[in-house]
C-alpha cells in the first residue's frame, strides 16, 4: 500500500510541476467544448493535453467530494446521492474522450499516457469509494429510504449508489481496504498491458506472398485488398496478409494453399502466446488471481461470483447450467459437421485430417454444394453505406428517428462519419459517430461507447467501431452477411444509448446488467436478415438492382449450416471465461496447462479452436466482460423471445415498438433487468426459443 501510493504521489507532483503551465494555458480539454452539440474539439486536442487535464479534473472531483462530506446539513438525498452522481463531470469529460481516442486513434504516445494516469485514476476511484465519511452519509440516506419520498428513479439510484460503496469496499476493515487499494491498482496497470499487447501482436504479424500462383481461389476484390495493404507496407508487387479478422477470414475461406491458412490461422491463435515483449500468459494469470483476492476480500469464493451477484444471472451455477445445456445440444451436431467436412476432403483426394485451418474453406464448398450459395454472391448487395441507411431506415419505421449527415461536425478520423439523430419532430436527440475501417491504431472487432452519456438536460454522443475492408479503387466497402449483422448490432448499442431517457447519468443508457446489455443490440439483428427489411438495403452496388428473392431464399435455407461449429466456438469461449473466474485459489496457473485441461474437460474437438484464447481474450482480460461473456448467448435467449411479438404482430407494429423503446432502451438502469424486460413481455424468457432459432432443438 505505501509502496504504491507514495509512486503515485511522486507522479502526480512531478506531472503536476511539468504540466503546470500547461494546465493554466489554455487546455480544450478543460473548458465547455464550444462545438456543435458539444462534441469534443478533436482538431484542438494534443496528446500532451491528456495527462494536465486529468491532474486537473481529478483535482476539481476532489474539491466536489469533499464539499459533500464537509456539507453541515443533515444527509439528504439532494445533497449526497444527488450530489454523487452530478460530480465529476470535467472528469468523465476528459475520461470518455481519452478513452474513446485511445480504443480508435491510438499511438505509443497516448498508451504511455494510459498506462501513466491508471494508477492515478485507480486511487482516485478507491479514495471515493473507501471515504468513509462519505459513506456513513449515503448509508444514513439508505438507512431511511422507506421514509423518503423519492421516485422510482431515485429509488433506483439510491440502491445503486448504496450498492456501488459496497462493493468499492466501504464496509471492510482497514486492513483489507489497504489490500483492495494495492489489488485494483495493479488490476489496472495490467489490464492495459494485456490490451496494448494483443494490438502489438495484431499489427505486427504480416503475412506476404509473392507467388501469385499461392492466391488461387481467393476472390479478386480480396486479391486487391491485399495488393494495396502491401503497397501501403512498401512492398508493392506483393500481397499482405494480417490477422485482422476482415484480412483473414477471407483467406481462410477461399484460399486453396492449406500450408499458408495453417500459417495465417495458427498466427492468429498464438497472438500472446510467442513468448515475446508481448505475450501475455503471466498477465492474465496474475489477473485471475488477484481477481480471486479481491473476491475473497467481500466475502465471495470467486470473481465469478462476485460479478454475477449483480447481474441476471445471479450465481456461477445458473451461468454454468445454461452453457452446459447449450454446449451438450451443439456439441453432437458440431461433430456431425466435421465428419460432414472430412468426407468432402476424402472425397477430394485430400490425403489429410480435418484441422482448424481448414474448417472455413470446406465449410464455404460444402454451403456452395447444398445451397449453390457463397458469400461472394452476397457481397455485392451488401454495400456499406446501403446497410447503413437500411439499419437507419429500420428505426425510422419502429420509432419515426431521422438521421441527418453532419460534415460540419469536429471527427477524430476522416474515414468517420458523423449523423445528427432527431426524433420524429425533428428536434435534437444525439449525435452518432460511424467507424468503419481498420488501422493500425485502432483496435480489433467492433463495439460502441459515449462520448457523452445521456442525463436529465445532456444530450448522448454515441461512438460506433467496426472493423470492415476499405473501398478498394473504384470499389465501395462491400460486407459479408455476418458484417451486416454486425452493423445492426452495434446500431442496437446506439440506440440504447441514443434512445436513454434518465435523470441521472449513473443510471442512464447502457449502464445495465451486464447480461442484459446485449438484448437492445442483439434484437436488432432480426432485422437485418428479414426479408422485408433486406429488400430495403440489399441493392447491387452497380446496378441498383434488389436483391433477388432467389438469393434471400438461400440465405433462409442455409441458416442452420455450420450452427454447430459457430455456436461451439463461442458457447467453449464463455465456459473457458467461467473456468478461470470460477477459480477459489489466489494461485497463478500456467495458463497453457490451464486451457488446455479446460478443453480437454469439456470435450472441445480438435477441429475448432476456442472463440478466444485466453492469450487475446480482450472481452475478458482488457475489457469488462470478466465473467459475462456468456452475456451474448444469454442475450440471444431475451432477443429471440423479444422479437417474438414483433414477428407476430408486425414487423413495425407501432405499439410493440413503443413498448420496447418505453420499457427497454429509454430506461437504462432504472429498474432491475428483469422487471424491465417482464414490463415490455409479460414473462420471463424461455430458453426453447434460442435453441430452436440455432438448431439445437
Amino acid at each position: 500500500m505505501k509502496k504504491i501510493t507514495l509512486i503515485v504521489l511522486a507522479l502526480g507532483l512531478f506531472l503536476a510541476s511539468c504540466t503546470q503551465k500547461t494546465t493554466e494555458m489554455e487546455n480544450p480539454l478543460l473548458s465547455k467544448f464550444e462545438t456543435p452539440h458539444g462534441v469534443p474539439p478533436f482538431e484542438l486536442i494534443k496528446v500532451e493535453h491528456f495527462v494536465p487535464a486529468y491532474i486537473e479534473a481529478i483535482k476539481q472531483h476532489d474539491e466536489e467530494i469533499i464539499a459533500i462530506v464537509n456539507n453541515p446539513e443533515v444527509p439528504s438525498f439532494a445533497n449526497t446521492i444527488e450530489a454523487l452522481d452530478y460530480s465529476g463531470k470535467l472528469l468523465t469529460q476528459v475520461d470518455y474522450t481519452f478513452m474513446n481516442l485511445n480504443s480508435a486513434l491510438t499511438s505509443d504516445e497516448m498508451q504511455k499516457v494510459a498506462q501513466e494516469v491508471a494508477p492515478f485514476l485507480s486511487k482516485h476511484s478507491d479514495d471515493i469509494s473507501l471515504n468513509m465519511k462519505l459513506f456513513k452519509k449515503v448509508k444514513a440516506v439508505y438507512e431511511q429510504k422507506d421514509e423518503l419520498d423519492l421516485t422510482p428513479e431515485q429509488a433506483r439510484l439510491l440502491q445503486v449508489k448504496y450498492e456501488e460503496f459496497e462493493r468499492g469496499g466501504a464496509n471492510l476493515d482497514s486492513e483489507k481496504q489497504d489490500k483492495l487499494r494495492i489489488i485494483n491498482g495493479e488490476l489496472s496497470t495490467l489490464t492495459l498491458q494485456f490490451g496494448d499487447n494483443v494490438l502489438a501482436e495484431t499489427n505486427n504479424y504480416k503475412m506476404a506472398i509473392e507467388n501469385e500462383a499461392d492466391l488461387a481461389g481467393l476472390p479478386e476484390s480480396v486479391i486487391q485488398a491485399a495488393a494495396e495493404t502491401a503497397t501501403s507496407a512498401g512492398m508493392e508487387g506483393k500481397w499482405i496478409f494480417s490477422t485482422h479478422k476482415p484480412s483473414m477470414l477471407p483467406f481462410l475461406t477461399y484460399a486453396k494453399n492449406r500450408e499458408l491458412r495453417e500459417k495465417l490461422h495458427t498466427a492468429y491463435i498464438m497472438r500472446g502466446d510467442n513468448d515475446n515483449e508481448y505475450d501475455n500468459k503471466k498477465i492474465l494469470s496474475r489477473m485471475a488471481s488477484l481477481r480471486v483476492d479481491r473476491a475473497n476480500l467481500f466475502g465471495f469464493d470467486s470473481h465469478a461470483a462476485y460479478v454475477l451477484d449483480v447481474n441476471m444471472a445471479k450465481n456461477p451455477g445458473t451461468v454454468f447450467e445454461f452453457l452446459n445445456n447449450v454446449w451438450d445440444a451443439a456439441l453432437p451436431i458440431a461433430k456431425a459437421e466435421a465428419v460432414e467436412l472430412q468426407k468432402m476432403i476424402d472425397k477430394e483426394g485430400g490425403k489429410f485430417e480435418l484441422a482448424h485451418w481448414d474448417w472455413w474453406y470446406y465449410a464455404e464448398k460444402l454451403r456452395k454444394e447444398k445451397y449453390a450459395l457463397d458469400e461472394e454472391m452476397l457481397r455485392p448487395y451488401f454495400e456499406k453505406n446501403n446497410v447503413r441507411d437500411g439499419a437507419f431506415e429500420v428505426a425510422t419505421k419502429l420509432w419515426g428517428l431521422k438521421f441527418v449527415e453532419r460534415t460540419d461536425i469536429p471527427k477524430y478520423h476522416p474515414d468517420v462519419e458523423v449523423f445528427e439523430v432527431q426524433n420524429p419532430d425533428g428536434t435534437f436527440l444525439g449525435i452518432l459517430y460511424m467507424d468503419w475501417f481498420p488501422r493500425a491504431s485502432k483496435g480489433g472487432g467492433a463495439w460502441m461507447e459515449a462520448f457523452r452519456k445521456q442525463s436529465e438536460g445532456v444530450d448522448p454522443i454515441i461512438t460506433t467501431c467496426f472493423n470492415y475492408t476499405a473501398p478498394i479503387g473504384d470499389m465501395p466497402a462491400l460486407l459479408s452477411f455476418d458484417e451486416v449483422s454486425t452493423t445492426f448490432h452495434e446500431f442496437g448499442h446506439a440506440l440504447h444509448g441514443l434512445l436513454s431517457s434518465c435523470k441521472y447519468q449513473t443510471l442512464s443508457g447502457t449502464s445495465v446488467a451486464r447480461d442484459f446489455v446485449e438484448l437492445p443490440s442483439q434484437i436488432m439483428e432480426n432485422w437485418a436478415a428479414e426479408p422485408e427489411v433486406m429488400k430495403m438495403y440489399a441493392k447491387h452496388y452497380e446496378t441498383g438492382e434488389v436483391i433477388p428473392q432467389e438469393l434471400i431464399d438461400k440465405i433462409s435455407n442455409s441458416g442452420l449450416f455450420n450452427k454447430g461449429f459457430t455456436v461451439l466456438e463461442y458457447t467453449s469461449a464463455a465456459l473457458l471465461d467461467m473456468y478461470w473466474h470460477t477459480m477459489t485459489e489466489a494461485v497463478e496457473k500456467d495458463a497453457t496447462q490451464f486451457e488446455n485441461e479446460i478443453m480437454t474437460k469439456m470435450g472441445m474437438i480438435d477441429e475448432i479452436v476456442v472463440r478466444y484464447r485466453s492469450p487475446y481474450f480482450t472481452h475478458i482480460f482488457a475489457g469488462g466482460y470478466s465473467s459475462g461473456y456468456y452475456s451474448y448467448q444469454w442475450a440471444q435467449v431475451l432477443d429471440a423471445d423479444a422479437f417474438s411479438v414483433f414477428k407476430e404482430k408486425g414487423l413495425f407494429d407501432q405499439e410493440t415498438a413503443a413498448s420496447f423503446r418505453d420499457n427497454v432502451l429509454s430506461r437504462g438502469n432504472t429498474e432491475p433487468a428483469m422487471d424491465l424486460y417482464k414490463k415490455y413481455r409479460g414473462i420471463e424468457p424461455q430458453l426453447d426459443a434460442f435453441l430452436e432459432r440455432n438448431g439445437l432443438k
